[in-house]
């Protein structure tokens, strides 16, 4: 399916970076894994190789510009194209009220969501517009409600909504598609806590009737944003939520 092309993904030591990682080099695409603990990312990238596939680690932070664009000119270096971008590298620092909110934790929750993925857009760019491609943007559904006691995340989630949509249509003359894939409630170490069955054997169930996934359930969707035509779709958010749960 993603054969001859190659895919950058943020956040790939773990969780649904991981997951999207090991995914798309199944389907036959090269594979930088970019992420700020380079023993993770080593450990993706050679499963990756041991199962035949191709696969870099980059150490990179996204809220550094220079960081980021080491990535892209690593990438360039090694497979002198980029297809596929996954912004994926996120946190949730600050979980309280507004009055009560750590501002420090507060500034670097949007430092991480927002501007990382607008640094990693941005130096993506001039490296795609020669030939299209895709650049996927890992959303939430905070980002199109309000909740309470999430400003920090919700508000860093409700810009990258935005962002995913200027930049297409910025971009859609050079056939880059951008879109945003909202995966709900998903299992990894950034909310494991919150998270439980309505069975009581796993993890506090925070979301009434909702799909409580694990990271590879969102491998499908991400995949079929990377297939799509270069003619779109662009600037539209794709949910594996429940929709009543948005």
């Amino acid at each position: 399916m993603l054969a001859g092309k190659v895919a950058v993904i943020t956040g790939a030591g773990r969780g649904i970076g991981r997951a999207i990682a090991t995914g798309y080099a199944a389907q036959g695409a090269a594979v930088v894994c970019a992420a700020r603990t380079q023993t993770e990312i080593d450990a993706v990238a050679t499963e990756i190789q041991e199962s035949g596939g191709r696969a870099l680690a980059v150490p990179t932070d996204v809220t550094d510009w220079q960081s980021v664009q080491t990535l892209y000119a690593n990438t360039i270096e090694t497979y002198n194209q980029i297809d596929i971008v996954v912004i994926n590298a996120g946190a949730n620092l600050d979980r309280r009220p507004v009055e009560d909110s750590q501002p420090d934790e507060w500034i670097a929750t949007l430092q991480i969501n927002l501007t990382g993925a607008y640094f990693c857009a941005k130096a993506a760019i001039p490296y795609m517009k020669a030939h299209g491609g895709h650049i996927i943007v890992i959303g939430s559904g905070m980002g199109h409600r309000a909740t309470s006691g999430r400003s920090a995340y919700a508000s860093s989630k409700a810009g990258v909504w935005m962002l995913t949509r200027v930049l297409a249509e910025e971009l859609k003359p050079y056939q880059i598609c951008v879109n945003e894939l909202i995966p709900g409630p998903v299992v990894t170490d950034m909310n494991r806590s919150t998270l439980q069955t309505n069975n009581g054997g796993g993890y506090p169930y925070a979301l009434h009737d909702e799909w409580i996934k694990q990271p590879e359930d969102v491998v499908p969707m991400a995949l079929f944003l990377a297939s799509q035509p270069l003619t779109g779709p662009t600037g539209q958010s794709f949910s594996l939520m429940r929709r009543d749960s948005q």
